[in-house]
Parts: C-alpha cells; structure tokens; sequence
C-alpha cells in the first residue's frame, strides 16, 4: 500500500469522537498551555534577567535559545520514540521533567545556570510538543472534527502568549524573575492527574526498532546547523559558523541516506515528497520566525523604550494575541469550502502589513499603533497556523503521526531559533552600529551600554542627570533604527512563505462549496 493509500484509507474511516475525546482535547492543551506561556514569559522577563545576571549579549540570545536548541535536536527522536513506546508515556514522562526542572530554573544563580535549566527543558519538552499533536491525530480520526481540534491547538499557543504575558508581569511586579518558571508546577499537575484517565495510549502498530546511530545523526545534524546559526547573529560569518554548517549538512545527507536504506526507517523520507507536507513546514517555519522575531523586540521596545512596566506591556499585547486566536478558528470553516493555497496567502497579507507597519512605529509614542500592527499580524499568523498544521498531519498516516508531529515542531522550534537568533541578532548587530554615545561617557559603562538596550537603560538610570538622558535617548533611538530594518526583513520573509503556501500547498479532499 503507498502512503497516499494509507491516508486516506484511514481518513475514510474515520469515526466522529464523543464527549471523551473533547475532554482528553482539553487535557492535552495544558502542555501546549505550558510551552507557550513559557515562551512568552521569558521575552518579558528578558530585561529583569538582564539586570539580576547581567548576560553578556550572547548569553542573553543563548538563554532564550538553549531550550529551542535542545529541543528542535530531540524532536524527531522523541516524536519516532512515542510511536514505538507510546504517545501518551512520553507526555506523562516529559511533564514530569519539566516541572522538576522548572522549579531549578526558577532559582539559578548565575547566567551559565539558567542556560544549563533551559537546556535540561528542551530535553523534556522534546518529549512533550510532538506528543499532544499526534496524540489529536489518533483521538479524532474524523477530519473535519481533527481539523477543528487542531484549530484548538493552535489557538492555545495563541492564548498561553497571551495569558503569560499578564500573569508574567504581575509576577514581576511583585516577585523575582525566577517566579516566571515556577509557572509549569499549576499547569502540569493537572496533566499528570488527568491524562492517564483520559486520554488513550496510542502508538505504531509496526514499530522499527530503536536505531541509535539516526538518533545520532539526526542530533548531529540539528545542533551545528542552528548554533553556526546563532554564531552568525552574534559574530558574523566565520570559518567556525561554515565548519558548523558544513559539518550539519554533511551529517543530514548521512541521516537521509541511512533512512532511505532502512527497512523500517525512524523518518519515513517519503512524507517530504507530498509538497502539501513540505509546503505546510515552511510555511510554519517562517510564520514563527516572523511571530518569535517580533516578540523579541516588541518587549524590549515597550518596556524599556515606551516606559511600560511588564504587566502594562503584557496587557499592550492582548488584541494582537486575542486576534491570533480568534483567526485561527474562524479559519476553520473558510479552510472547508476553499482550498489552502488561497486560504492561507490570503491570511499572511494581514501579518506583511502589520510588519510593515511597526516600521512607522519607532519612538516612545507608538503604542497604539505598535499594537494595531500586532493585531493585523497575529490575525495572519492565527489562520495560516491553524491550516498548515492541519495539512501535516493530514499528509501523514496515523501510524507515523508522531513522527510527521516532531518534524512539525522541529520546524516551529528551528523558526523560534531563527526568530531571535537571526532577526534578534541582526537588531542587536544595528543596535550596536546606530549607537552614538554622548561624550562623557566613562568606558566601562560604555561598555555595558553597547552590549545590550537593557544594558544601556541601566547605565543610564546608574549615571542620572543630564548625561543619563542622553545615554537614553541615543540607547532608544540606535534600538528602534534596528527595529525599522529588522521589520522589513520580517514583512520579506513573511511573504516568501505566502508565495510558497500558494505554489504548493493542496488539500487531499475537495474543499465543500456552499
């Protein structure tokens, strides 16, 4: 039987689910929940952390981009693991190990700390992500119900970005930076409670055996590529950042050929000949690396540009997220009647006119429209999120579902990388180019001024006066400069993923026509 056989064999007999199946829909949200208040969380807490540990700018990328690293390596992995072993055990392991670590995040002492704790979460939330995503596909095997869940799905990423952002601030407020992490242990109580009875085991029927040398390969291909990633951002092109990227691609041409070969391979390579599944990975990637990058400025841009504590800047980004939610379930029903790649261009306009926007929203007084761009953006990232999701599991059988779920979000983690490690580093890399400081200035908080805005808004608060006002302004000023390049970069990539959402994505049933 192919692979386009087996999908819609299985599509065909798909059976609508009862109150059961919404109620484990509920269940398996919490880790979803977790992972994007998490996320969101951090942006935010970036400038407190900034103060308490005072990172050097690439500690501070690494402390954002540790998890995403380790995660996106693990991914496939764990994805391949939960269909040989069960979808559900690896959810219930992964919540354990992340709320244990969080709580160590919570109070690390040092920089180098926290990146290790971040690190230690990948591995575990490598566990979790590809998990609640396939475990969907094999709960709702009917496809338009499958459709709406994953709708669900995605929206609940939307809705912990929103919920972190309030509950984050108030916590900063009134407690250290290190109550943001503490956050996993509410959420995934819960998980561990309920999942098991709730919640179906589900795994491949016809598991491969466990290969540790693609394990290998598969790692050794992800971490040199995204870290010579990280390396350009911060330093430029070098002889270390090609040596890396060399060593990652030489490494993936042995993972394919090792897959191609095998029997029963731990990646099946033939999803990536759908261009329906390859179509809708891009698509996620770059959404997220337009969605992450913009975060990525947008916290530091209100909070210590605009002069809004983190509950008021958490609160700034409500319509934007709240847009992003209710996108990606009104695009449910318009996904049924017209096909994906009209659907989802159509969405990614609103979100290149809302990049293109934040470049006319440099300055202290831009916060409305700062926010109406967010609006306009999230209303595009909702919708196309929700159908490109959608489409990769659709393209893959439901035997392979926790695979075809693990690249998904290896993609939605290589773009959270890419997000700050690109757009952040080319921001930081202007930030540093535009900066103009006042004459007066002594050198070691010159120092500490160029490595970071929230560097410079400390030594300025340090130096007071006349001289710390300036030091302010010029901070702010170099800081939005970047941000009007950088948004430019991120309408382009946006509409790459628009033009490619319209030459491959497809749909394997007609879309209904009223």
């Amino acid at each position: 039987m192919t692979l386009t056989q087996e999908i819609e064999l299985a599509d065909r007999a798909g059976t609508r689910v009862g109150w059961r199946g919404w109620a484990a829909l509920v269940v398996l949200m919490l880790p979803v929940l977790l992972v994007s208040v998490d996320n969101t969380v951090l942006s935010f807490a970036i400038p407190e952390i900034a103060l308490a540990l005072e990172p050097t700018s690439a500690q501070q990328l690494w402390i954002i981009d540790a998890y995403p690293l380790v995660l996106a390596g693990l991914l496939v992995t764990m994805g391949t693991l939960g269909d040989r072993f069960g979808r559900r055990r690896m959810l219930l392991i992964g919540a354990s190990g992340f709320g244990i670590v969080s709580v160590l995040a919570a109070f690390a002492p040092t920089a180098a700390a926290l990146i290790a704790a971040r690190a230690a979460l990948g591995v575990f939330g490598a566990m979790l992500m590809p998990s609640t995503l396939s475990l969907l596909r094999s709960i709702f095997t009917d496809r338009d119900q499958r459709r709406l869940a994953i709708a669900v799905w995605a929206s609940m990423f939307s809705a912990g970005a929103a919920f972190g952002p309030i509950v984050g601030g108030l916590l900063l407020e009134h407690f250290a930076w290190g109550s943001v992490f503490l956050l996993a242990v509410p959420v995934l109580v819960p998980l561990l409670v309920l999942a098991p009875l709730l919640v179906p085991e589900s795994r491949d029927p016809k598991p491969g055996r466990i290969d540790p040398v693609s394990i290998a390969l598969s790692m050794a291909t992800m971490v040199p590529i995204v870290y010579a990633i990280k390396e350009i951002a911060v330093h430029g092109p070098g002889g270390t950042a090609a040596a890396l990227i060399a060593s990652g691609l030489l490494f993936g041409w042995l993972f394919v050929r090792r897959q191609l070969r095998a029997e029963i391979p731990m990646l099946d390579m033939r999803l990536f000949r759908n261009p329906t599944f390859s179509g809708a990975l891009l698509v996620n990637l770059l959404s997220v690396v337009a969605l992450v990058g913009f975060l990525f400025f947008v916290a530091q841009h209100l909070q210590l540009v605009v002069g809004l504590s983190p509950m008021q800047a958490g609160f700034a980004l409500v319509p934007g997220l709240a847009a992003m939610i209710l996108a990606g379930l009104a695009v449910v029903p318009i996904a049924t009647r017209y096909p994906p790649r009209f659907v989802v261009p159509a969405a990614l306009v609103f979100s290149v006119l809302g990049y293109i926007a934040v470049v006319l929203t440099t300055g202290p007084d831009s916060y409305g429209l700062l926010v109406a761009a967010f609006v306009s953006l999230g209303i595009g990232i909702g919708a196309a999120e929700t159908v490109s999701n959608e489409l990769v599991l659709a393209s893959a059988p439901p035997s392979k579902a926790g695979a075809a779920s693990a690249v998904s979000e290896t993609a939605y983690e290589l773009g959270a990388v890419l997000g700050t490690a690109v757009l952040g580093g080319i921001l930081t890399a202007l930030y540093r180019a535009n900066l103009v400081l006042p004459a007066g200035i002594p050198a070691e908080i010159a120092h500490t001024a160029r490595e970071t805005l929230a560097g410079a808004v400390h030594a300025a608060d340090t130096l007071g006066g006349e001289l710390g006002a300036q030091l302010q302004e010029a901070a702010a000023t170099a800081f939005d400069q970047g941000v009007a390049v950088t948004s430019l970069i991120g309408a382009a990539l946006v509409a790459t993923a628009a033009v490619i959402a319209a030459l491959l994505l497809s749909s394997n049933t007609k879309p209904r026509r009223r």
